[in-house]
């Protein structure tokens, strides 16, 4: 099956500090995005990528892209108000897709393992995501008090999410809701059973400083091992 992925890149990067997003910081020579495209096309160098940004940041992502050389075809396509009505503006470039994944362009350390077995579940199953497990201990908090839980009934949620494209597509024609915080919550509010595949622990969102150090470590070491 023709299978796609589009590449959620509209973070501030207020966590970060400074004025540069995100997305657009440098990783052993590279910005953080550029290593996410890259995995991707080290995944399937035939799968579509669209790549979502605020149209104020297209002027200077295609001048990264020159001057770091980046070859690897993809699509630019204008983000939205939330991240909900960015992934919408990508998904009306993904119509001859059958499969699409959508992911955080923050996150360049998924292995291509995972994204090939949430795929491959998705083509079976229609909607899958991808999680690890909570390690720490964790307690419920409403305001009005807190209880522990017992972590072994929750997970992280990662990305890519995909989904089988008519899915995917009926369920970003419902409207917008807070309520809607990744693309499995979107496809669950259609009546959508979403699955689960165990993903790799070091797929990070740098949001902060500290993971820029974790991922500049990772690459790192990528680099010394090959």
């Amino acid at each position: 099956m023709t299978r796609g992925v589009i590449i959620v890149a509209g973070g501030r990067g207020v966590r970060m500090g400074g004025d540069l997003p995100k997305q657009f910081i440098p990783v052993c020579g590279k910005p953080v995005l550029m290593h996410t495209i890259e995995t991707f096309n080290r995944w399937d160098a035939q799968a579509k990528l669209v790549v979502v940004l605020p149209e104020a940041h297209r002027e200077y992502w295609d001048m990264l892209c020159r001057e770091l050389d980046c070859r690897i075809a993809h699509q630019v396509v204008a983000g939205g108000e939330t991240r909900f009505h960015s992934v919408r503006n990508g998904l009306r470039q993904m119509t001859d897709c059958e499969i699409i994944g959508v992911h955080d362009g923050v996150r360049p350390f998924v292995s291509a393992e995972v994204v090939e077995a949430c795929f491959d579940m998705a083509e079976r199953r229609g909607a899958v995501a991808p999680v690890v497990p909570v390690e720490e201990s964790i307690r419920f908090c409403d305001g009005r008090g807190n209880h522990a839980v017992n972590r072994a009934d929750y997970c992280i949620v990662q990305t890519p999410q995909v989904f089988r494209a008519e899915i995917l597509l009926d369920a970003y024609n419902r409207p917008y809701t807070p309520d809607f915080t990744d693309d499995a919550s979107v496809v669950e509010a259609s009546g959508i059973t979403v699955s689960l595949v165990e993903s790799n622990r070091e797929n990070i969102k740098i949001t902060s400083p500290a993971d820029l150090a974790v991922a500049e470590y990772l690459i790192a070491s990528k680099r010394d091992n090959s």
